[in-house]
């Protein structure tokens, strides 16, 4: 158990650098979390806007404000920099880095390849490094690992080596890096042992669930989100079945969810996006076919999710025609580009694809986000170009052909939204809380 006892030995002094690599929405958060437990935390990332943004103690996250973040920075307990070598003096060393999928919906990791590649002239004895980025099973052992021990040193021997899974989510005012429970595996009992002490700085002891090793830690992440994609395409399918017979799937799921027991309610919606669950359960099926696997219906829910957006767009087609309104030309207002409520991320997000697809289908589309000030559409996407969030107000809801609610950000008077649009596509299930005359609103 050397090296979890040099961390031991430097908590115990309180005299523990922690390097974060990938300051985003996983890197940040934790970044504070483990500043205020009083460590010493430098992050490295290879954005310098991100890196001038943190040292001069201002968040780019929505989450953190800055009365959070400036006096960490202030007290020095947190810094920034692009230049790998401020790992050379940490204790430990955390990797958050994007792990994308490519077009074809294969892995993409060379971020943490590139990361691993500048860590390796830093690399020291004791030292400890967590990989955080959600993958496939076997990413640490298959990839981190050797890429390390290029630096001479071994993983188990003279430095140690885990994965613990990122379980930050954005926008959730309830649960955070400190009080969220980390699962840890190791490649050896004194890695996961290492790796527990780490984050015992920021959760207690009995919140810290250790496993066999990294391979079940990976995959225990990609459970996580399957689980979500899966029950949330069930209720897409059920949403699409129940509106092609005449029901209304909230007061059907309102009514299953008033069992205490056997059933946990999710709801329909415009599609998933972020970085995990549109993103995930394909690096489960890809690593699944190196066994000869086929993840059937994982893929299956994956797909139901992806329709949603087209499935949308037909909805607001649907409210269109009754105008005797044809796409083209039409003017279209959609409501929100973050991927969720009361967040300023829009990757992957449904909303974004819901204007893409509006927008080559000749549609003049227009969008307002509190949160997000603009979107880019690269070529094949809807057209080329920037498209800025424009200012909500009762004379564009008055042009407005149809306006589609995708995002119900709570900052937004949906009640003010219903009364003052023509027609309302409500692709979020809100309006079914506000009274007054929906004749005009049309949900999924």
């Amino acid at each position: 158990m050397k090296n979890a006892l040099i961390l031991k030995e430097k908590i115990q002094r309180k005299d523990v650098t922690v390097a974060i690599v990938g300051l985003g929405y996983v890197g940040l958060p934790l970044a504070i979390g483990l500043s205020r437990a009083g460590s010493r935390v430098v992050g490295v990332d290879t954005d310098p806007q991100r890196v001038a943004a943190l040292e001069a103690g201002q968040s780019y996250i929505r989450d953190i404000p800055a009365a959070t973040l400036a006096p960490l920075v202030q007290a020095g307990r947190l810094t920034a920099t692009t230049d790998y070598a401020a790992t050379g003096a940490a204790d430990a060393i955390i990797i958050c880095v994007p792990t994308p999928s490519t077009r074809m919906k294969a892995p993409d990791l060379s971020y943490i390849e590139a990361a691993c590649r500048a860590i390796i002239p830093h690399l020291h004895p004791g030292m400890v490094v967590v990989l955080q980025s959600t993958t496939y099973p076997g990413t640490t052992e298959e990839l981190v690992r050797p890429l390390l021990e290029q630096s001479g040193l071994r993983a188990g021997r003279d430095f140690a080596l885990a994965f613990s899974p990122e379980r930050i989510d954005p926008g959730n005012p309830h649960f955070s890096a400190h009080n969220t429970p980390k699962v840890v595996g190791g490649i050896d009992p004194d890695s996961t042992e290492a790796a527990a002490l780490l984050f015992g700085l920021l959760v207690p002891n009995e919140q810290i669930h250790r496993v066999s090793g990294p391979r079940a830690a990976e995959m225990c992440k990609l459970l996580e989100n399957v689980f979500r994609s899966v029950n949330i395409a069930l209720v897409n399918e059920l949403a699409t079945l129940c509106n092609r017979m005449g029901l209304d799937v909230w007061e059907v799921l309102d009514a299953a969810a008033t069992k205490p027991f056997g059933f946990m309610p999710f709801y329909p919606g415009p599609g998933v996006g972020g970085h995990c669950i549109p993103v995930d359960p394909y690096y489960l099926s890809w690593k699944a076919r190196e066994y000869d696997f086929y993840t059937r219906f994982i893929e299956l829910a994956a797909e139901v999710n992806s329709t949603m957006p087209a499935y949308t767009v037909g909805k607001i087609a649907q409210a269109l025609n009754r105008q005797g309104k044809p796409f083209q030309g039409a003017r279209v207002l959609v409501l929100g580009a973050a991927f969720k409520r009361d967040i300023d991320d829009s990757r992957n997000s449904p909303a974004v694809e819901i204007m893409k697809l509006l927008r080559t289908r000749g549609a003049e589309v227009t969008y307002h986000d509190p949160h997000v000030a603009e979107v880019l559409f690269e070529e094949g996407g809807g057209g080329n170009g920037v498209m800025r969030s424009v200012p909500l107000t009762t004379e564009l809801l008055a042009t407005q052909d149809c306006v589609c609610l995708a995002v119900a950000h709570s900052t937004v008077d949906t009640g003010w939204i219903v009364k003052e649009s023509r027609t309302l596509i409500d692709a979020t299930g809100v309006t079914r809380f506000l009274d007054g005359d929906q004749s005009h609103v049309i949900r999924l």
